[in-house]
């Protein structure tokens, strides 16, 4: 890592420049990686013996400052292992905690001493826990035990007397590493030969020395992929399964042609979720630059040559600046024809509008109908039932409706919250009166609710029947006062009281807007 770190310092580049950046980040996170080695706490963990201070002395060792730590510590040297910031990184284990102890974010287990039966299950579960914790920006998806004694060969007979699992090997939930090599080969390939049923030959890029620096390859590709939501998730799929087993082989895998591969996936995917999720990829333009280094880099003399070459890839970010309030409808139709990659723009336009109806939705749940709208045209273009262009403008029609939408409460001369409320309490065929009566008693509704005295939403009102009614009951009194009588009848004023209520009551409970 210092040889890294020393390639890093005399490479060439202005301080201005992307590349210097990048140097910049990667020599920062080699630096931060150094200093978790440096500040790396051990400690010895072992089973309190009968006369274990005389027996170790007499084998010239001293295990009452040991004892006294493990006995002593505060927090406890178990709470210190499991907090994953903490420096305990590495303890040596004797019969304590290999039963019994569970701390999911243990990585790797190393075994030196014959074990069997339970004993053998209990500790290979050390580090088969599945952890949210991440390490290197990748979740904790497998533990890895290295086996120096020979302890694996007794894990079939262990499996088959306290697991499930049967004679055949297949069944082990552990594998040797070199199977892992297997089945992430046997991944790339699967992943190549989906791809290549929608002609993405993956070989173009694999088989290219400049493989990143062909934006526009990668552009076709996941144009295709876009084609469909049923193309991408299913290429998700492989993409992950592959990244998973190639995290599962590290870190033996790392030098060899697999990763060149992974690193081809990983891009694939990269540049289709910048579109999808309207996403920041400056993290997966440094991951995949890592895997550069990890796919080609053998010695420290490559090391400079490596980072010069590999540095100048990009992934560009394709969604643009959406803005609902300012968008030029003509133009973006106009723009939409001269496009090369043109399920890119569709789907670059549907993020757009999938994110901004759901930041509408939690303003106002009122309009789930224009939700299902936007389902109905996903489902059409999914369905392959009309061409691009019609698909195109579906959805330009469907961001002219959600852009008046947007702006219909400045147009009601009512709030976000406001509109809600009034929008609960709208019945059919209201009259010009009638609609500003409704619109004076949700502004009459949430004024009551939220500023005047004495207070209705006291703290935690939700939590106690009593004062869940109260409220109730002040709901009905204000709109008993504001809504119009003639048209209001008995059903359906408790309807619309009820359902204001019920809004109220679920903001409340879940700590949201105006309620909370």
């Amino acid at each position: 890592m210092q040889s890294e770190l020393a390639a890093l310092k005399y490479l060439p580049g202005s301080d201005m420049s992307p590349e210097q950046a990048q140097r910049d980040r990667r020599r920062a996170e080699l630096k931060q990686r150094l200093a978790v080695l440096t500040s790396t706490e051990m400690a010895l963990i072992v089973s309190p013996g009968q006369n274990e201070i005389e027996q170790m002395r007499k084998l010239g060792l001293d295990i009452e400052p040991h004892r006294r730590r493990m006995n002593d510590s505060e927090p406890g040297l178990d709470e210190r292992f499991k907090d994953t910031v903490d420096p305990l990184r590495l303890v040596f284990v004797c019969a304590m905690w290999l039963t019994g102890f569970d701390a999911p974010s243990c990585s790797t287990v190393y075994l030196d001493k014959p074990m069997r039966n339970h004993t053998l299950m209990q500790t290979i579960a050390r580090a088969n826990r599945v952890c949210a914790h991440k390490v290197g920006g990748v979740e904790k998806k497998n533990g890895e035990v290295v086996d120096y004694y020979g302890v694996f060969r007794r894990l079939k007979k262990a499996l088959k007397d306290y697991g499930q699992g049967g004679e055949n090997a297949d069944d082990a939930p552990i594998k040797d590493k070199a199977a892992l090599f297997r089945l992430l080969d046997e991944a790339i390939e699967q992943g190549r030969a989906f791809c290549a049923s929608k002609s993405i030959h993956l070989d173009q890029a694999l088989e290219s020395s400049d493989v990143f620096q062909k934006i526009g390859l990668f552009e076709s590709w996941a144009n295709t992929l876009l084609a469909k939501d049923a193309y991408r998730k299913t290429f998700s799929v492989y993409e992950n399964t592959i990244t998973g087993l190639y995290e599962a082989s590290k870190p033996e895998i790392l030098g060899q042609p697999a990763v060149r591969a992974v690193a081809v996936f990983q891009y694939l995917r990269g540049v289709v979720d910048s579109l999808i999720q309207q996403q920041d990829i400056e993290s997966t333009i440094r991951k995949i630059g890592e895997l550069l280094d990890e796919s080609l880099i053998v010695n420290d003399a490559d090391y400079a040559k490596v980072r010069e070459s590999s540095a100048s890839f990009k992934i560009r970010q394709q969604n643009r600046y959406w803005d609902l309030s300012t968008i030029d409808f003509d133009q973006l139709q106009k723009e939409f024809k001269q496009a090369a990659y043109k399920n890119i723009e569709i789907a670059d336009l549907r993020a757009f509008l999938e994110k901004k109806l759901n930041d509408m939705l939690s303003q106002n749940r009122t309009r789930r109908d224009f939700a299902e709208r936007l389902q109905e045209i996903i489902d059409t273009y999914n369905a392959g039932c009309s061409s691009a262009d019609a698909d195109f403008a579906e959805l330009v029609k469907f961001a002219q409706t959600l852009k008046e939408e947007e702006e219909r409460h400045v147009r009601k001369g009512l709030t976000e919250d406001e509109l809600e409320i009034y929008d609960l309490l709208c019945k059919d065929a209201m009259t010009q009166k009638e609609e500003k009566q409704v619109r004076l008693a949700a502004k009459a509704l949430l004024k009551r609710l939220t500023e005047t005295s004495p207070k209705v939403l006291v703290q935690d009102w939700f939590k106690d029947s009593q004062t869940r009614w109260a409220v109730r009951d002040e709901v009905g009194k204000i709109l008993d006062s504001h809504l119009p009588d003639a048209s209001y009848d008995k059903d359906l004023f408790i309807k619309k009281r009820d359902s204001v209520f019920e809004l109220t009551l679920d903001l409340a409970i879940n700590h949201r807007k105006w309620a909370a």
